[in-house]
């Protein structure tokens, strides 16, 4: 399968650069997976396409303000680290710049509080680091750290809780799971009044975020390992729902990696945590989850193909040229689809 099939031309002018003030203000495209309809509708009307027979997994994970910025001990040069994933006590996977700077051995320091030591090189940027500080470690962070911003957004982000979830819990994050911005608090209380389960998962987002596929044929890709947990409450819901027919709905593509790497490896739902690596692409048969909410991805990214894999290539590549007429927002902070096996 060829990385140019997953391709499409995307105007700069589109790529949302801001949040809207209103969460679920933004536009909803609805897409039959099976025939390839469209409708178009606004984030907060989805309530109108969910019934009692629905049950909506949200990823609880919080966003760590991941990004920091210090110098090199020897020679005052300017390094970022970008925090990707906590490998044991105060040990971080990072990607770095400018890696080449580093060896194991240097000392990155951040202000008076934050002193990092390079304590193994990796390829493609990335290093390990140990971080040594008094005090807790995420207050510290949370003063020094700014959001991880996709490198595609230019615009300053004003308030730090519009790149995060309302329902935001676990902190562990280098990205937002996008999909669930659009949620406001109201509008999940209107959902639970209409008696549609609300259950949540955790998935902690990691570098896969920000890496390209850059193999022409993607089946070389190799995705980066992300942590992943479910709990009993969500485990026996969700089991509960398969035996009864229900519509299992992944709120963004994160909560679809964590639902289905669980049914692939047990072939039911169970308390569980893990780190999961698994890459879905056309062919790839769902197990887990009827539908999904999400937003709209980059171009040959794993993400459109996972979403391929659901709707079709070709049902995914259409829809995305009718958002492109309709001036749909794209990408993190950009417009909403419920890719969905319902008629209408």
């Amino acid at each position: 399968m060829n990385i140019n099939e997953f391709d499409y031309n995307l105007p700069q002018e589109l790529i949302a650069q801001t949040p809207l003030s209103k969460r679920d203000e933004s536009k909803l495209m609805i897409l039959n997976k099976d025939n390839g309809n469209i409708k178009h509708e606004s984030f907060k009307n989805i309530i109108d396409y969910l019934d009692e027979n629905d049950v909506l997994v949200l990823n609880n994970t919080k966003v760590i303000p991941a990004r920091i910025i210090g110098s090199k001990a020897e020679t005052n040069a300017v390094i970022e680290l970008l925090l990707l994933k906590e490998l044991n006590d105060d040990v971080w996977e990072c990607l770095a710049k400018p890696a080449k700077r580093l060896k194991i051995g240097t000392e990155v320091t951040f202000g008076d509080e934050l002193k990092a030591v390079v304590t193994e090189k990796l390829d493609d940027g990335m290093v390990h680091v140990k971080f040594i500080y008094e005090g807790i470690f995420l207050q510290i962070l949370d003063r020094l750290g700014e959001m991880p911003l996709p490198p595609y957004i230019k615009e300053k982000l004003e308030d730090k809780d519009r790149y995060q979830t309302v329902y935001a819990k676990y902190e562990g994050s280098a990205a937002a799971p996008t999909a669930g911005l659009h949620f406001t608090q109201e509008l999940l209380e209107k959902i639970k009044e209409k008696n549609i389960q609300i259950c949540y998962v955790t998935l902690h987002v990691g570098l896969g975020t920000f890496r390209p596929v850059e193999e022409e044929n993607i089946l070389n890709h190799k995705m980066h390992s992300e942590f992943y947990k479910m709990d009993e409450e969500t485990a026996n819901v969700l089991n509960h729902a398969k035996k009864n027919g229900k519509n299992i709905i992944a709120v963004g593509t994160t909560s679809t990696r964590v639902l289905e790497t669980i049914m692939e490896k047990y072939n039911c739902f169970k308390k569980c945590s893990g780190y999961t690596e698994i890459f879905i692409y056309p062919g790839y048969k769902f197990k887990a989850l009827d539908a999904l909410i999400t937003n709209f991805h980059l171009p040959k990214s794993t993400l459109l193909m996972l979403i391929s894999a659901l709707a079709t290539k070709n049902n995914v590549l259409n829809a995305y040229k009718e958002a492109i007429k309709e001036k749909y927002r794209f990408f993190s902070f950009g417009d909403s689809m419920f890719i969905t096996n319902k008629k209408f």
